[in-house]
């Protein structure tokens, strides 16, 4: 009887219970193998897609436009250095609305901000490769995107005269401790050179400027295309959190009210 038994387990069952991969024949652990793989790379892919469609998204700063409080570009002196790679909280702005003082991603609204269109060439094989990357989260998106501060929302006017001292919100004078006063230009006029009158920015918009207010083409520079140099929520694509790169610089971007 115990002899049958045996028997059975070990031909008729094909496989001890007991037996481990080790004892699988090649060809099985291969595909074992691979299977194992496809499924920690789709999750992996999953999880990095959920994230950045609808939690975060990392960006690299491009430029000199938001220094101090961002570092991007060349330094003053044209030598090279890091520029800061930020991450940016996607789902505040599904529950609520940019403040003044917060600091946001956008994507170009008009033709006006990025007048040589998307950065890469979606239609060949390589654009439609990093598009595909870009769709998880592994490369920049297919947009010219553009990092401000928010200095008015909707509803509130804006205005810049240098006999009045500079930038009103609603009439009254701006304060913006988070100008580098060392890196502008000496002797800067208020408005450095760029004056306007008043602008009421429409409800569902942003009116955005550059910290480093001298090297900014931000709402200032675009009063003239259709939304009067603001920016429409829909193109803001969230609020910059934490600098995570630079290990030097690493840690929260917090938003400072210009208007108190």
């Amino acid at each position: 009887m115990s002899d049958d038994n045996d028997e059975n387990i070990e031909n008729g069952a094909g496989r001890r219970p007991w037996s481990s991969k080790a004892d699988q024949p090649k060809g099985e652990k291969s595909s074992s193998f691979l299977r194992e793989l496809a499924i920690i790379v789709g999750v992996v892919l999953l999880v990095s897609w959920v994230g950045q469609t609808f939690l975060f998204r990392q960006y690299v700063v491009p430029s000199q436009s938001m220094e101090s409080t961002l570092i991007g570009g060349p330094a003053a002196d044209g030598k090279p250095r890091t520029n800061d790679r930020i991450v940016i909280d996607k789902l505040s702005y599904r529950f609520g609305e940019p403040q003044p003082g917060d600091v946001v991603v956008f994507k170009a609204p008009t033709d006006s901000w990025n007048p040589d269109g998307p950065p890469r060439d979606g239609s060949t094989l390589r654009g439609k490769f990093v598009n595909l990357l870009s769709w998880f989260g592994y490369a920049p998106p297919n947009e010219y995107s553009l990092v401000k501060r928010v200095i008015a929302t909707g509803g509130q006017t804006v205005e810049c005269h240098n006999a009045d001292g500079g930038f009103k919100v609603d009439g009254k004078l701006i304060h913006e401790p988070y100008i580098n006063q060392a890196i502008q230009p000496p002797g800067h006029e208020p408005c450095y050179d760029r004056e306007f009158d008043a602008i009421t920015v429409p409800k569902g918009n942003v009116w955005v400027m550059g910290d480093n207010r001298s090297m900014s083409a931000d709402s200032r520079y675009h009063t003239e295309d259709k939304y009067h140099g603001t920016v429409p929520l829909s193109d803001v694509r969230g609020k910059v959190r934490f600098i995570m790169w630079p290990f030097s610089r690493m840690g929260g971007v917090g938003a400072v009210n210009p208007q108190k």
